[in-house]
């Protein structure tokens, strides 16, 4: 059983986390910990300015129990620790593929008049309602990782450019095969979401400038690393003579390294993987990973919440905001900045 694995099965049940702050003594003086809210200026008079006085801002990745998001839940929750008056309610679902199961947990938290959501969309376009629900009831929004489409423009996403960082997926695979003619793989996770098809078409327009790799087969993992595991054996079944696989998110990666070392195919077969999980890490180390895109999944919690909570103060939206990528090898796997996003810190978070 791997890693990842282990933590899914102990997060079988929804994770919560209540962080809280309680009131420094000036604000105890000033305000007495008492609320000021003011009407905002939006369209529906919102979103409310809160001015002083305790805030609850709930946190909803697309699923607990994945070494990603949990990354993220430090980072929102290392920026609550570094503020006062201030709740983080973090919950999820246990699967990505859940997003009835999110839409109620998202509508949950509006009922209890949450001061913000910042929440990671699970379908872009059946999200889309709860993220107006929201905007009605003067409750502001920010996007994680995932968007909505629409996207409102008083909406930040905080995110990769998953565009850009799946065409250097491309790149990273054909420098890993070099000159002549090959047949690689793509892994996608579940489409309808706006980071599997932001980085479908990141990758295959980064395909594009390298006519040398003929794209053989593409199956989605289901964002399941068992599923990932079903798919990269059939995929090796029908293509032999398969050189290399782009594989665009952590539970693809690990499926896919662990068909790889079960065929005996691992470093033979060039993987390119996505995000950073222990087992990820273990395999760049190893080999069986040639090179890994590292998103900063604190620096997506850290940021966002910081955002939100200047929201909920002033009224004043936060711009989206490109969070960035490493590109991890075996070569620089220990460097300093990359050992910094790898096991990131509340003392030193990663910029």
């Amino acid at each position: 059983m791997t890693n990842l694995m282990r933590i899914r099965k102990a997060s079988a049940m929804r994770v919560r986390l209540s962080v809280s702050v309680g009131c420094t003594a000036a604000i105890v003086l000033a305000a007495a910990c008492s609320a000021v809210t003011v009407p905002g200026s939006g369209p529906s008079g919102g979103p409310k300015v809160k001015s002083s006085g305790p805030i609850t801002v709930a946190v909803v990745p697309k699923a607990v129990g994945f070494d990603f998001w949990d990354s993220v839940r430090k980072g929102a929750q290392c920026a609550a620790s570094k503020m006062t008056d201030v709740k983080l309610q973090w919950d999820g679902v246990t699967a990505e593929t859940d997003v009835t199961g999110q839409v109620n947990l998202l509508q949950n938290f509006l009922t209890r008049q949450v001061d913000g959501l910042v929440y990671a969309a699970t379908d872009a376009k059946v999200l889309a309602q709860v993220t107006q629900d929201a905007l009605s009831r003067d409750v502001p929004v920010i996007n994680i990782d995932s968007g909505t489409n629409p996207q409102p423009s008083n909406v930040p996403v905080f995110a990769t450019d998953n565009i850009a960082a799946a065409r250097k997926a491309a790149d990273l695979l054909a420098d890993a095969l070099g000159p002549g003619a090959h047949k690689v793989a793509f892994i996608p996770f579940q489409p309808g979401t706006v980071t599997n098809d932001q980085r479908t078409k990141g990758f295959k327009e980064g395909l594009a400038k390298h006519p040398n790799l003929t794209l053989v087969a593409e199956q989605s993992s289901s964002s399941d690393p068992n599923t990932a595991l079903s798919v990269t054996e059939n995929i090796l079944t029908a293509n032999p003579n398969l050189d290399g696989i782009f594989a665009a998110n952590e539970p693809g990666v690990v499926g896919a390294t662990n068909a790889l070392n079960q065929a005996g195919k691992a470093g033979k077969v060039k993987l390119i993987g996505w995000d950073a999980s222990p087992d990820e890490v273990k395999g760049v180390t190893s080999g069986a990973i040639t090179a890994l895109i590292v998103q900063n999944p604190f620096r997506m919690g850290f940021d966002s919440v910081n955002a939100m909570m200047q929201t909920v103060r002033t009224g004043q939206v936060a711009s989206s905001e490109d969070t960035g990528v490493a590109f991890v090898t075996k070569d620089n796997i220990n460097d300093p900045h990359v050992q910094a996003i790898l096991q990131p810190s509340c003392v030193n978070p990663p910029a």
